[in-house]
């Protein structure tokens, strides 16, 4: 049996690696999508041969990433339940996708993953290869009797890697998982699984401070940074011409060391449960925020609110799993259409943890200071008379009603 594994060399995948090959007797091929691990990477590739791998690929997928994932929720300004920018949600499918396209390749029986029966990403895996290839087998050791009897906690786990000498960052001193993309750091688990723990206390700090850091240890003097748009999407970073991923480690940086995008949240899991997740988002949080400063000024009123109806449904589909799915794909159909004219230029503000507007143009704008104006009106657009009868009508329903329940 061929069996290719979701592997990132952290404590769960490396068990895992090494239980499937002895409990199934399979040939491991361990594949491992780069989207902006950086330092994690580093020597993934002698550590899986040495836990049992025949093989590992080591797909660099942080442009596609960029582009064909990040940039698209971005522009529906997805957020779920108002908090979470949706970064490990969001790299799931395109792990999947590049797991299934290397099962193709070496014509492997099944594909497996380390995520556990009480999560989300079992699902949103398993969606993706119902989508993209449903006849291939997924093993899911977290749902097996067998491996939950031998590892029913992390301290087993420890003590497995540690007998069979397999090298991993977790310790029983520090009991929490995380996991890092392009996009974000999440925090979860372990200490973290008091939700009266302050995750920003000063004993504690130094263990959430990955990408940015905390508001209270960022410069006492503000940043500006300027963003250009282009139907959408963020094109360039204080005049200087990027590509997706340019974009995103250039807002990485900036937003990290000021502080911004943190997020300690309880949020509702799509299997049942409600899980404290602590994450930073940085450059996700500035662009989120700059996108909406940019549409305020080009987007038609109408398609804003149409769009914005969605964003709790876009970011469940997202959120829950559902990215190849028929639902979503017209969703961004009609998200895309809506960014036709989000073009121009913002101007924010970074400052100890706060995102600011510090201004914004555009060549499409909608905004026209002659008619929105308190003085007089040199256009003549608005007849400030036409609002008697615009309120006359829309009050009508308001009279009728009132008179009936004066009436009872």
């Amino acid at each position: 049996m061929k069996i290719v594994l979701a592997y990132s060399g952290g404590l769960d995948t490396s068990v895992l690696l090494s239980w499937l090959k002895e409990t199934y007797n399979a040939e491991m091929i361990a594949f491992c999508a780069n989207i902006g691990q950086e330092e994690e990477l580093r020597g993934l590739e002698a550590k899986a041969q040495k836990t049992g791998a025949s093989r590992i690929y080591i797909a660099d997928l942080q442009e596609e990433f960029a582009r064909d994932f990040i940039f698209p929720i971005l522009q529906a300004g997805a957020v779920y339940e108002g908090q979470y920018f949706l970064g490990t949600s969001i790299a799931r499918p395109l792990i999947a996708k590049g797991m299934i396209d290397v099962a193709k390749k070496e014509k492997a029986d099944a594909i497996a993953h380390g995520a556990t029966g009480k999560g989300n990403d079992q699902v949103r895996f398993e969606l993706t290869a119902a989508a993209l290839a449903p006849d291939l087998q997924v093993i899911a050791p977290w749902r097996d009797a067998r491996y939950r009897n031998e590892f029913p906690g992390r301290a087993e786990m420890i003590a497995y890697c540690a007998k069979k000498k397999i090298p991993v960052k977790a310790s029983a001193k520090k009991p929490f998982s995380s996991d890092r993309n392009l996009l974000h750091i999440s925090y979860e688990a372990g200490i973290l699984e008091d939700p009266w723990l302050d995750a920003g206390d000063k004993k504690f700090r130094a263990s959430f401070t990955t990408l940015s850091v905390f508001p209270e240890d960022a410069p006492n003097r503000p940043e500006f940074v300027a963003l250009d748009f282009l139907k959408g999407n963020c094109v360039a970073v204080n005049s200087k011409k990027l590509s997706p991923l340019g974009v995103m480690r250039a807002l990485n940086q900036l937003g990290g060391k000021h502080g911004v995008g943190r997020v300690d949240m309880v949020e509702n899991r799509y299997v049942g449960m409600k899980s404290r997740g602590v994450y930073e988002t940085p450059g996700g949080a500035i662009l989120h925020f700059a996108h909406r400063q940019m549409e305020s000024l080009t987007m038609d009123r109408e398609v804003m609110h149409l769009r914005d109806s969605l964003i709790p449904r876009y970011a469940e589909l997202v959120y829950y799993g559902y990215w190849f799915s028929p639902e979503r794909l017209a969703l961004q159909a009609l998200v895309t259409e809506s960014q036709r004219n989000v073009t121009g230029a913002v101007r924010v503000k970074l400052y100890k943890g706060n995102i600011m507007a510090a201004g914004r143009k555009s060549p499409v704008s909608l905004y026209n200071p002659h008619i929105a104006t308190m003085e007089a009106d040199p256009t003549k657009a608005y007849n400030q008379d036409d609002a008697t009868g615009f309120i006359r009508l829309n009050a009508l329903r308001l009279k009728v009603a009132a008179k009936v329940q004066r009436k009872k």
